[in-house]
């Protein structure tokens, strides 16, 4: 969840015991497990301030464990134990005090934050009586409200006076912060962009990882040259791909340096979790990531008869609505017409198996490979782009023509550039899908006369 603001899991998963042992695990919804954990932890005589301030720091507790995936991150499949000697006391099938039950029902979505940082605050807490701790007391949270504190004086007086009460926080069903599919060179995602902060802060702690110049969300050489020495770092194959091992490893190691996990937290700022990508595409979207569903879709629905293609407009109409329920329901994904993490994943891996089985050599013009390019890039699919460039400036010479070097450096970003300008797309010097199509159709229509990209001629259709 750490690539994300935080929301209240609808259920969390309980070890029954220490972490390496073989206790087993038990899930309950959210507002349960608070309740159990307050109805073992505390009185319920105790004064309702009292209470609430102790409700605060065990709701805060549990979702710092989630927040920063403390034992996901590390191989394990449950999100806390049961035992105070780690964590905070569960005891499984236990009743709840009715007055606890009722204060959890309203107060289960609100949690201490530390002002200037998004996480949950690790608010550690002990009884303060056979147990003490830099954290709450629980004992001496009745000692203050008998003396007219309130639920955040009291919360005030043990974790500082920078501290805010999250009120009403959303609550979702919990996802692996993991995107699902391996990040490599030429990905472009606020996965991406995610494990750039990450790294970078890492870096601080182990300098001979080097810094990445732009967490930009797009993995490129400097990105890949940081992965490489993470992996090496901390004796993980090195392949310079973040795959789920090297994912969660990177993830408890930022946890870690930033002390996230610990009252005295570094914190997370919000310019650490603030997209560099719209991900909420659904009716009425516009712009360019709706350009690229819709490139997606229209190469798909070409090869695949029961997908219905659509027109690349850049508008998230009904027509684009009514594709991708059409490639949801062939991919076996819940058709709601909008753009989730699922569908998405199963989008790229669809194109990319069209895109493996249409050889550049059998085709007019070539399909987007999938992969942003950008300076400092180099392969065969920027010796094509650049082969299509210098066609182009045959007729717009503005756009500069480039040698077929197959390396992405100062004068391709200029032609690119160009173009972009040229065509009304925002010239930043990368190509991702919208601009390789538009490459390829300036290129297409000039040298052939119609167009003939692969997902409009397509020669063939999977599953027809």
């Amino acid at each position: 969840m750490l690539t994300g603001t935080p929301y209240i899991p609808r259920t969390i998963t309980v070890h029954l015991g220490m972490p390496d042992s073989a206790a087993p695990n038990v899930t309950v919804d959210f507002p349960s497990y608070i309740k159990n954990v307050a109805s073992s932890e505390i009185f319920p005589t105790w004064s309702e301030s009292s209470l609430r301030a102790n409700i605060y720091a065990i709701v805060s507790f549990a979702l710092n464990r989630i927040y920063t995936e403390w034992y996901r991150s590390r191989g394990y499949d449950f999100d806390i134990t049961s035992t105070t000697q780690y964590d905070q006391k569960f005891i499984n099938n236990r009743e709840y005090f009715e007055n606890i039950g009722y204060l959890v029902d309203e107060l289960f979505n609100d949690y201490v934050q530390r002002q200037g940082s998004i996480e949950p605050l690790f608010t550690s807490f002990c009884n303060g009586t056979t147990s003490t701790c830099d954290g709450l007391s629980q004992w001496g949270t009745v000692d203050l409200a008998n003396n007219g504190f309130t639920p955040y004086e009291i919360l005030q007086y043990y974790y500082g006076d920078d501290i805010n009460i999250v009120k009403d926080a959303p609550v979702k069903s919990a996802v692996p912060s993991y995107p699902g599919i391996p990040l490599k060179f030429g990905s472009a995602s606020n996965d991406v962009k995610s494990i750039q902060i990450f790294l970078n802060r890492i870096s601080r702690n182990y300098p001979a990882i080097p810094k990445i110049p732009q967490a930009d969300g797009i993995f490129d050489n400097a990105t890949e040259a940081a992965v490489k020495v993470f992996q090496a770092v901390f004796d993980l194959a090195v392949t310079g791909i973040v795959d789920e091992a090297a994912w969660y490893r990177i993830l408890y190691i930022y946890t870690s340096v930033k002390r996230l996990a610990e009252l005295n937290s570094e914190g997370v700022r919000f310019e650490d979790v603030a997209p560099q990508f719209d991900e909420n595409i659904t009716i009425g979207s516009e712009g360019v990531v709706v350009q690229n569903l819709q490139y997606y879709l229209a190469v798909i629905g070409a090869y695949y008869e029961a997908v219905q293609p659509v027109e690349i407009t850049g508008y998230f109409g009904e027509e684009t609505e009514n594709s991708l329920k059409s490639f949801q329901r062939v991919f076996g994904l819940p058709q709601t017409g909008r753009l989730d993490r699922a569908t998405k994943n199963d989008l790229y891996r669809a194109y990319m198996g069209i895109v493996e089985a249409v050889r550049p050599e059998y085709v007019s013009v070539v399909l987007y490979p999938g992969t942003v390019l950008r300076e400092g890039a180099r392969n065969d699919y920027v010796r094509i782009i650049q082969e299509y460039l210098t066609f182009i400036n045959q007729t717009y010479p503005n756009i500069p023509s480039v040698s077929n070097t197959g390396y992405f450096g100062p004068l391709t970003k200029q032609s690119v550039t160009e173009f972009q300008r040229q065509f009304g797309i925002n010239p930043t010097g990368v190509i991702g899908g919208v601009t390789w199509d538009a490459i390829a159709g300036v290129y297409s229509d000039l040298r052939f006369g119609f167009d003939k990209r692969p997902y409009q001629n397509p020669g063939y259709v999977i599953g027809g």
